[in-house]
């Protein structure tokens, strides 16, 4: 068994399957708003939300091109962090109920000093297999994974 003090790091790329599950979502959601009866100005508004959505997201959670958008993650003897270019390493606390699975990672954390639960989607395909397999186990059998960050 490794040392639990041992650091590991890990960077992740934009995902085009990512990519691709969020364009068929917004697919269906402007195909419903066609196809409901809905007056004129709840479609504007319908519509102008998902883009809006759009205009939000991509930039910062799927094309990863936001200086706020987190790109990797790190565990040392400081706990876990989070790297964005806009603010570099920050101190994260995981929660409990955050996801290691297969296809992908979904780490639910808070920036130390606030209150606000954030997420982040880690797919398979935004980082090499075998980084990507080590970041799960990393994550179901750290022993302070749920540690308050400081």
């Amino acid at each position: 068994m490794s040392n639990p003090s041992n650091g590991f790091e890990c960077h992740w790329q934009p995902s085009r399957r990512l990519l691709v599950l969020y364009a068929a979502a917004q697919a269906l959601a402007l195909l419903t708003l066609v196809h409901v009866d809905l007056a004129l100005w709840a479609f504007l508004l319908g519509v102008g939300l998902c883009l809006l959505h759009a205009v939000w997201v991509l930039p910062r959670h799927i094309l990863l091109r936001s200086p706020q958008a987190f790109r990797a993650l790190r565990y040392s003897t400081d706990g876990w962090q989070l790297w964005n270019a806009a603010a570099g390493w920050q101190a994260i606390q995981l929660r409990a109920d955050s996801l290691a699975l297969p296809l992908g990672v979904v780490l639910r954390f808070r920036l130390a000093g606030e209150w606000r639960v954030r997420a982040v989607c880690i797919p398979r395909d935004a980082m090499p297999r075998d980084m990507h397999r080590r970041l799960r186990v990393r994550l179901k059998f750290s022993r302070r994974r749920w540690a308050e960050a400081e």
